[in-house]
């Protein structure tokens, strides 16, 4: 190994090194290693496991050499009872810690570890952009991100090779960070990048527009025209530039985007939805169109934004109907009553006719988090949540030729016997690069599981709100080291008061100190302490 590359991959772990020097100062989030709930050897073992079994083809500036001392460090630990949910947790982050990438404009995050001749420099694709964000968020060192957005803003990244909802993933990111600076520095291109996609991809109807290769998403049955995504997209988006804009003291530009946003969500609604079949759907382009004789997954996006008013839950009867979108290895891309539903070994390895994704299944369930955060409703519940996120962490594995199950995570998946359809397909036809789908990281999951099932709900103010949508007969959780609003979170509950020796019920800690507490698993809020670092949420 070259001295320049071993240097790129030490980077990480020396800047850590600083921030944990700093902390141990007595920084604001300083927390000592025994008054911590979970103790950093408890999974390690993972890592461990992870990098036996691993064929490392692909070796970035974090190897699996150096995983275990990135990851104790950055992210947040989990420990609960439900072991394939774990293991997928802490497999999800290993995974992720191979798509930090080097280049001469800073870090980024990619897609594919291989090169592919689709995307663009860097080997960079925006498609999947805002799932990376989502996810590298917990992340503790900031640098990675802030590399990663700016790269899209000037270090030669193009935000509008593929849909990608950018303005609002800068603002749930901040939304953990706190830290006003970073993120308003992003708003002037944010608005630029806005007023193209409006120029470019929104025509006389109001709506958005896209073809589904460049929502990424080939050969899908309802094919091109307004799609839920885009438009809810721009919603996202907009709403987010709105929030930012507030945030800088900028009233003017907030009340444009604010009906902008507005205005999305009307058509949305009036457009998009099939009263018939009680879901979004594609209206293709066309003044006498009419809209898709399918249903399919993305047409839960709207919900990844909050944007659908309460009348329109009665959709989330078809996420596990068997007829609909349920199947034993993952939500399927298409309903399965329609006659063009396909689960094809022929033709395009990468087809949305039916297989299942990772992609569309991680903005489902970041969807139904945030109905079931919502208003009341009687038509899905956190039990058919947790159904559906452990069915996507089993799915998440392959057997080898020796006849071992080992985690994975590849491209598309048959939704009917969990094989990972296009790795199957490319080896078939013996198409270069070799494993190019192995660490796909084209999803999430360490995300929803934070802010989903442990619950986490990330706001821009100093009140720490946290929902768990666990299963009711859980007796104990733990989520600890969270980097949140410049502070360290413990989320934790013992049924018993044994299991961690913290006392009885739910607790929620900052640097230590408790700031919410319930005897049962509900919502509860707490608020961070009156010092909060320069540039956090309040500003103080």
């Amino acid at each position: 190994m070259s001295i320049q590359r071993c240097l790129w991959w030490l980077l990480p772990v020396l800047m850590l090194g600083s921030l944990e020097r700093g902390l141990a100062a007595g920084a604001p989030g300083a927390v000592s290693e025994p008054d911590r709930v979970l103790k950093t050897e408890a999974c390690q073992h993972y890592i461990a496991e992870f990098n036996q079994d691993d064929n490392e083809l692909y070796r970035g500036c974090i190897p699996n050499a150096g995983a275990w001392d990135f990851l104790k460090d950055n992210i947040p630990l989990l420990d609960c009872p439900e072991a394939e949910l774990q293991r997928t947790y802490y497999f999800r982050w290993w995974t992720y810690r191979k798509h930090l990438k080097r280049t001469p404009a800073g870090f980024i995050v990619d897609e594919f570890l291989p090169q592919v001749s689709w995307a663009g420099k860097d080997n960079s694709i925006n498609c999947a952009a805002g799932h990376h964000v989502y996810e590298g968020r917990w992340l503790a060192d900031p640098k990675y991100l802030d590399d990663y957005l700016a790269y899209w803003f000037g270090g030669g990244g193009d935000p509008r090779s593929y849909s990608f909802w950018v303005a609002d993933a800068v603002w749930q990111r901040y939304c953990v960070t706190g830290d006003r600076t970073e993120t308003l520095r992003l708003l002037p291109k944010l608005i630029a990048n806005y007023n193209a996609w409006e120029h470019t991809h929104r025509d006389a109807s109001g709506l958005y527009w896209q073809i589904d290769d460049r929502d990424g998403r080939e050969m899908s049955i309802g094919g091109n025209g307004y799609w839920a995504t885009i438009n809810s997209y721009q919603f996202g988006d907009a709403l987010a530039v709105a929030r930012m804009a507030e945030l800088a003291g900028q009233p003017a530009v907030a009340r444009d985007f604010q009906a902008r946003a507005a205005a999305i969500k009307t058509l949305v609604q009036e457009k998009l939805w099939d009263a018939n079949a009680q879901f979004f759907k594609v209206l293709p382009r066309g003044t006498k169109a009419t809209l898709a004789e399918v249903r399919e997954l993305h047409g839960y996006t709207p919900w990844y934004f909050n944007l659908p008013d309460l009348a329109f839950t009665v959709a989330w009867k078809q996420v596990l109907d068997p007829q609909g979108f349920g199947a034993p290895f993952g939500l399927t891309t298409a309903e399965q009553r329609c006659p063009q539903f396909a689960i094809a070994y022929t033709g395009h390895e990468c087809q949305w006719n039916g297989p299942s994704w990772p992609f569309a299944t991680a903005i489902t369930l970041t969807g139904l988090a945030n109905l079931l955060n919502g208003p009341p409703q009687s038509v899905i519940g956190a039990e058919d949540y947790f159904k559906m996120l452990k069915v996507y962490a089993v799915a998440q594995r392959r057997t080898l030729d020796d006849g071992r199950v080992v985690p994975w995570i590849d491209e598309n998946l048959n939704p009917t016997n969990g094989d990972w359809i296009s790795r199957t397909l490319l080896r078939q036809r013996h198409q270069p690069p070799t494993e190019r789908g192995k660490d796909y990281n084209h999803s999430t999951f360490c995300d929803f599981i934070i802010s989903g099932l442990i619950g986490l709900r990330p706001r821009a103010d100093d009140t720490v709100e946290v929902h768990p949508l666990v299963p009711a007969d859980w007796s104990y959780f733990c989520l600890d080291r969270i980097r949140y609003h410049g502070r360290e979170l413990t989320i934790l509950f013992d049924q018993s008061g044994t299991h961690y020796g913290r006392g009885r019920g739910l607790r929620v800690l900052a640097d230590g100190k408790e700031i919410a507490a319930a005897k049962n698993v509900e919502r509860v809020t707490g608020q961070l302490p009156d010092n909060a670092p320069v540039g956090s949420a309040t500003g103080r």
